[in-house]
Formats: C-alpha cells, structure tokens, sequence
C-alpha cells in the first residue's frame, strides 16, 4: 500500500526502533511508497511513512533493495554532500563516505554484509541517518 510521507519534524527526530518479522508488511508498504514516487526520490527510511522501524528501500543503481536494521561498520572516503528529502524541504549539507560496509538483516532476518560505494552509499547514509533520527 502507498502511504502519505510523513514531514513531522518531532516524530522524524525520534531514534527508530529495531525491525523483526512482524514488520515485512511494513517493508513492503515501504518498497511500494518508494517505487510510486521513484521520479524524485532514491531511497526511504520507515519512518518517512510513519513507522518508526529500522528499515530502509533504496535504488540500488536500478534494483530495489530493502535493508532491516541497517549499520555502517566501516566507512571511508569522507566528502561533503548536499542532500534533499522528501519529508523534509530544502536541501541541507551533510557529511558522507565514499564507501561504507553494511551490516544488515534481509527478508529472512539472516545477518548479511555488503560494501557498497559512490551513489549507493550516499543513499543508504541519508537512509540510515533517518532510521537515527537524525534531520539534515
């Protein structure tokens, strides 16, 4: 289902808590927000749609990926961003790695790690900072 992107600044900033089975129909309804306005936005966090679980979809350079409870592990390449968000207007300035390595869990809640790099990495970060609570 398509749901309404959440702009509540108060609910935004709040930390997200951890994601687990009960959730995929949340992560599906996620995916599905994500594709229906994939013509000015490459990644999603939960609570973009209200629900304050860890759980990101993204634009994986042309494939959908969604990530449950996501966290950096390594990171490096540091550069200088500017971002938009569709929860959020404007743009703002943030801090981001070339290349990071994620810890996550996939649809099954198996343990998985992946490095990704350049754009990809970008998105999950602004992705990740969300499930954080953090606005920028």
């Amino acid at each position: 289902m398509i749901r309404d992107i959440c702009k509540d600044a108060v609910f935004l900033a709040r930390k997200s808590e951890p994601a687990g089975p009960e959730d995929l129909c949340a992560a599906a309804d996620l995916l599905e927000t994500l594709k229906a306005h994939e013509d000015g936005c490459v990644g999603m966090a939960a609570n973009m749609i209200g629900v304050a679980r860890r759980i990101i979809a993204f634009d994986d350079e042309g494939t959908y990926r969604v990530l449950f409870n996501p966290e950096i592990v390594k990171k490096s390449g540091p550069y200088e961003a500017e971002e938009g968000c569709l929860s959020l207007t404007g743009t703002r300035a943030a801090k981001r790695w070339k290349t990071i390595k994620v810890k996550y869990q996939d649809e099954q809640f198996r343990e998985r790690f992946r490095t990704w790099s350049s754009w990809p990495a970008q998105i999950i970060q602004h992705e990740i900072d969300h499930c954080d609570g953090i606005l920028i």
